[in-house]
């Protein structure tokens, strides 16, 4: 990653005009690409590290572009670079791969009920969109252009990955923190992801995001007939049951400015109606606005789930992993974002965003180890995000008009000796290096077992 700063000076307006014109001409010539490769996309979705289709999509259309992509990166990642004129930084354009699990989708898998709620198949084709215009312009841009396919944003199938963790297939239950682990965002100084948001304005830039903790749980107990003999039974169903009551009396206690939600699911519980359940697992999300509150919601949760499997004799194990870091974009780079979304579609269509939004990305953990910015676009529905009324209706309002704005940001970075990439890496202040960002998630995560207490002294 760059670290020198060269002394700065004001980039060439002029040329920085000149090249985002020609960079917008000629994704509108390619528009119809763009839009065909979000349609497709859409109706092909995959859940996240399964992404294999949706990867061999982004790696034919890297080389239709003349660029070797690297493949297979953190299971499914697609990545290629594009080189400008001299060195200097690199700005990453990124999509996401996945989708998610929604039944009854009208664009769903009805095999797997993935589905793309999210619109990521509109950001998978902005990137490619954006890396299109571009390529007009890098023989006079002075940086690189790093296009990223990254997997396994959404955060389902949660049990599956903490098996892949547990093996030893990856560290991380999502994408980019698994690609930062694996070293694949070294030679990235920033990176810009458009992501699909409602169907109005055109364009948003701004607003912070949840970090947010996964749970597996997994209550043990001892199984006895439940008609004749109940009382020769340790019921798991009622561990997790109690420890339930247990959380929802925690929730008043929540600090409104932290923004904790906490999400449950029971995933199993028993193998017969007809005997008291030995073993019952839950999936848990912990939502909060900041690291110290992820840290305070996990362990009154975890006294919670304890005291569930205390209250029934039951032994528990909780498993906790980082599922995303907070998320803001840094300002300098959203400022450049937001004139660019302005200059294509004026102020009342490209608003400035500011406030909490409730979700989660991991474009937060990104953002802990260098500038980010995630601009919003319009997907042409209203239907709520990650439901089954949400997809992608208006692919050029989704897909092309965020290339251009990422094209043209990413011109203003790189022109006239990239004085502004230099200037956004240095105002948006000290970041984590991998290690540091490595521990920070590592801290936050781990195995807790607590047996049943066996009445003895």
């Amino acid at each position: 990653m760059t670290t020198t700063t060269p002394p700065r000076t004001a980039p060439d307006a002029e040329l920085a005009a000149r090249l985002k014109e020609l960079a917008c001409a000629e994704i509108d010539r390619q528009a119809e690409r763009i839009v065909a490769v979000s349609d497709d996309i859409m109706r092909h979705p995959e859940t996240g590290y399964r992404e294999t289709r949706t990867a061999d999509v982004v790696a034919e259309q890297f080389r239709a572009m003349g660029l070797e992509p690297a493949t297979g990166l953190a299971r499914t990642g697609v990545k290629a670079r594009m080189h400008g004129r001299t060195s200097g930084p690199t700005a990453a354009v990124l999509g996401e791969l996945d989708g998610l699990l929604i039944p009854g989708h009208p664009h769903g898998d009805p095999e797997t009920d993935a589905a793309h709620a999210c619109g990521h198949n509109a950001q998978i084709a902005s990137m490619i969109g954006a890396g299109l215009g571009l390529q007009a312009v890098m023989d006079q841009l002075d940086g690189d252009v790093v296009l990223f396919a990254v997997p396994a944003e959404e955060c389902v199938e949660v049990q599956w990955r903490l098996d892949l963790v547990d093996t030893g297939e990856i560290h991380h239950t999502a994408g980019k923190a698994e690609l930062i682990r694996r070293g694949e965002f070294e030679d990235v100084d920033m990176a810009l992801l458009t992501h699909a948001a409602a169907s109005s304005p055109a364009l948003g830039v701004g607003g912070d995001g949840n970090g947010s903790l996964v749970k597996r749980v997994r209550f043990t107990g001892k199984s006895a007939h439940a008609g004749s003999t109940p009382w020769m039974g340790v019921s798991s169903y009622k561990a997790a049951t109690v420890a339930i009551s247990a959380i929802d009396a925690h929730r008043e206690f929540f600090k409104d400015e932290d923004n904790v939600r906490v999400h449950h699911l029971i995933t199993r519980s028993g193998d017969s109606v007809s005997a008291i359940p030995a073993r019952t697992e839950m999936e848990m999300l912990i939502r909060a606005r900041s690291i110290e509150a992820m840290r305070d919601a996990s362990e009154r949760v975890d006294r919670a789930l304890r005291a569930g499997a205390l209250a029934m004799g039951a032994d528990v194990e909780i498993t906790t992993a980082v599922a995303f870091l907070p998320f803001s974009s840094d300002a300098p780079l959203a400022e450049l974002a937001y004139a660019n979304g302005c200059e294509l579609v004026g102020e009342d269509e490209c608003k400035s965003v500011s406030g909490n939004f409730g979700g989660s990305t991991d474009m937060g953990d990104l953002g802990h180890v260098m500038p980010v910015v995630q601009p919003f676009s319009a997907c042409g529905t209203d239907g709520a995000p990650h439901g089954p009324e949400y997809f992608t209706s208006d692919h050029h309002a989704a897909a092309v008009l965020p290339a251009k704005m990422m094209a043209m940001t990413v011109v203003d970075l790189l022109v006239d000796g990239a004085a502004q990439a230099h200037r956004v890496i240095e105002e948006s202040g000290p970041k984590l290096d991998r290690e540091a960002f490595v521990a920070l998630h590592d801290s936050l995560s781990g195995t807790r077992r607590h047996a049943a207490p066996t009445g003895k002294d």
